[in-house]
């Protein structure tokens, strides 16, 4: 095998299997190199391939949606696709919990 360096930052890199979270459900583990300084992963294109399958199996792929915001008296709104909702479990009339985490980043907590 030979010694490989990381393409970020020179460290040497490993083979390991890693665990892959893809929208808090794990997937599996997978084969991946690994930086041992600062912990890059990589997986290959092969592995990807059947990473992005499970995920599509598992409904998880494509959930991203663009919004628009709308007013609404004095607020505004942004809806939630049906897909989204779905996922989360959210439904019509429940509380939600909803804070910045960020200038650019909204969080929507669910009970």
């Amino acid at each position: 095998m030979e010694n490989k360096a990381c393409e970020e930052c020179g460290g040497k890199v490993i083979r390991k299997k890693l665990e892959y979270i893809y929208l808090g459900e794990n997937l599996g583990k997978f084969d991946a190199d690994v930086c041992t300084k600062c912990n890059e992963q990589v997986f290959d294109e092969e592995t990807f391939q059947r990473i992005e399958a499970l995920a599509k199996n598992k409904g998880l792929w494509g959930l991203a949606a663009k919004s628009k915001v709308s007013q609404i008296g004095n607020s505004v709104a942004v809806t939630i696709n049906k897909k989204i909702a779905g996922f989360v479990n959210l439904k019509k009339g429940e509380e939600v919990r909803v804070y910045p985490e960020s200038k650019n980043r909204i969080i929507i907590e669910t009970s």
